[in-house]
């Protein structure tokens, strides 16, 4: 499967940057921001293809925070092979994904199952409400999660839960809170280019 993408060609040796928007977004939600966070980096920036009364994702649901799994699983395995070819053409040694809501959900789902695929993982407000098997191969990954205290689409608990997974799968998990809710905080963005140059 291929997706509808923006691309920024980077120097070479540079990582790949692969950014993931929310619902409702396109794929340049956050490709400026990977291109100021990292100037040098390729940027690969994905459309989802998912169409929910209109607002573009990356796999269906049946309700808030209700997931179509069987759909997920479907196109949580044509996202990694989209990012195998990115890296393959980038001939990237390092690769970060940035991905928001439902883009941080996708990203996760992907490192639950390929967990090679993405170095780094910035996962903002992300909502995984089932229990992932145990990766072994996340150990060493490193993992920005950002969330609202007061976020009503990713619960406080769901958030805090995601985190521990990760950690027990032996990923290097920074959690960052802000006292919002769903939306981006400046303090995330300041959170993330720590992140990055850490």
């Amino acid at each position: 499967m291929s997706y509808i993408a923006k691309r920024s060609t980077g120097a070479a040796g540079q990582p790949l940057f692969l950014t993931f928007h929310g619902t409702g977004g396109q794929e340049d939600q956050f490709h400026g921001l990977a291109r100021a966070l990292l100037p040098n980096a390729h940027v690969t920036s994905p459309r989802g293809d998912v169409s929910e009364h209109g607002a573009l994702r990356y796999f269906r649901r049946t309700g808030e925070g209700v997931y179509d799994m069987d759909d997920l699983a479907m196109r949580q395995a044509a996202m990694a092979d989209f990012i195998k070819d990115e890296i393959a053409a980038a001939k990237a040694p390092r690769t970060i994904g940035l991905g928001y809501s439902n883009g941080a959900n996708i990203l996760a789902a992907v490192a639950f199952e390929a967990p090679d695929l993405v170095d780094d993982l910035i996962l903002m407000h992300p909502l995984i409400p089932w229990d992932p098997e145990p990766q072994p191969g996340l150990a060493g990954r490193r993992v920005l999660i950002t969330a609202g205290q007061r976020d009503p689409i990713c619960p406080f608990g769901e958030t805090e839960k995601l985190a521990s997974y990760l950690t027990a799968q032996g990923a290097a998990v920074s959690l960052v809170w802000h006292a919002g809710g769903h939306e981006i905080a400046q303090s995330e963005l300041d959170a993330i280019q720590q992140f990055l140059t850490a």
